[in-house]
């Protein structure tokens, strides 16, 4: 049985999907699983060693350049991707009109949410076989719930994500236990506010661990210096990518962050991670796995340091 899932962006909504694969894997050992994804978080399920054929697509890019002859390749040649192979079952779990319409490009039955669940009820349209999954579970349990109805088994257990890395080897950056920092994010409203890291990180130095700042883009990168350089003994990191970035988690003592893909990424690793939330409610899209985790904070709370400090120390002690 060949197995086509379609969950594209973004990066914590691929996280979230990781787990609906290692389900499959359990309840149909036989089953051979690919994904279609956003080229910029493929890493992702390349993580996950039950992952066959990774299916990349840019729709990000593509539509800033739709005009150049390029652009038109590269859909040609995503186009037959879709199309080198027949499946058994196609599974749209993003929900979305554009993941509905990629989906569509695949030879097979398509399967996704009845338009009461899915995110854009307009999407349920396209789909062969619809599924009602209640909007009020988290997104991971959504995700389950969707592929144990299309391919007929019962969901249960935790979510298991499944992922490996390499083995961390970063005594460059730090000799001593460290804790990541996550500090960057989408928006300026989920930020946590500067001097509430600079106190951490102080109380973790005084505890004997290092905090390491990882940044995306320059402007995150330049932050997380300009952080680390008022905690004794941090680490601003060097730009890495995904595979290296969850290397850097696992090999943490802890993991503190912000609403970022990468929170979610330490989670699924199975790292001690405390979640801020500072403007949206994590009931629905919070960390959600199977080690340590804490979500703190919500829509206009900022939690303080001592707060998530405390939640550390039941993870050291």
């Amino acid at each position: 049985m060949r197995i086509l899932i379609v969950k594209t962006s973004s990066l914590g909504d691929v996280i979230h999907n990781l787990p609906v694969v290692s389900d499959i894997k359990r309840h149909l050992p036989n089953a051979t699983v690919d994904w279609c994804v956003e080229e910029s978080f493929a890493s992702i399920p390349r993580l996950h060693p039950a992952v066959d054929v990774i299916i990349p697509v840019a729709l990000r890019r593509w539509r800033k350049a739709l005009f150049k002859a390029k652009t038109w390749q590269e859909i040609g040649v995503f186009r037959t991707a879709m199309q080198a192979r027949s499946y058994d079952l196609v599974i749209d779990t993003q929900g979305l009109l554009k993941s509905a319409l990629l989906a569509r490009r695949a030879y097979g039955p398509l399967a996704g949410y009845a338009a009461e669940s899915a995110r854009e009820p307009i999407a349920a349209r396209f789909y062969d076989r619809h599924f009602t999954v209640a909007t009020t579970m988290h997104a991971v349990v959504r995700n389950r719930r969707l592929v144990a109805a299309a391919l007929g088994y019962e969901m249960h257990g935790e979510a298991d994500y499944g992922i490996t890395v390499p083995k961390p080897d970063f005594d460059r950056l730090s000799t001593r236990p460290y804790v990541v920092f996550l500090t960057a994010t989408s928006r300026d409203d989920k930020l946590w506010p500067e001097a509430h890291w600079l106190t951490l990180g102080q109380r973790l130095d005084a505890l004997g661990f290092a905090a390491v700042l990882p940044g995306g883009n320059p402007v995150e990168r330049e932050r997380a210096a300009q952080l680390a350089a008022g905690i004794p003994g941090a680490v601003a990191a060097p730009p890495m990518i995904i595979p290296q970035l969850a290397a850097l988690l696992a090999g943490g003592r802890a993991a503190v962050g912000v609403d970022t893909g990468l929170t979610h990424l330490a989670v699924a690793l199975k790292v001690p991670t405390v979640a801020i939330y500072t403007a949206t409610d994590p009931g629905l899209t919070g960390v959600l796995g199977t080690g340590f985790y804490r979500n703190l904070g919500g829509k206009a709370q900022i939690p303080a340091p001592e707060s998530v400090l405390a939640e550390l120390q039941t993870v050291f002690d």
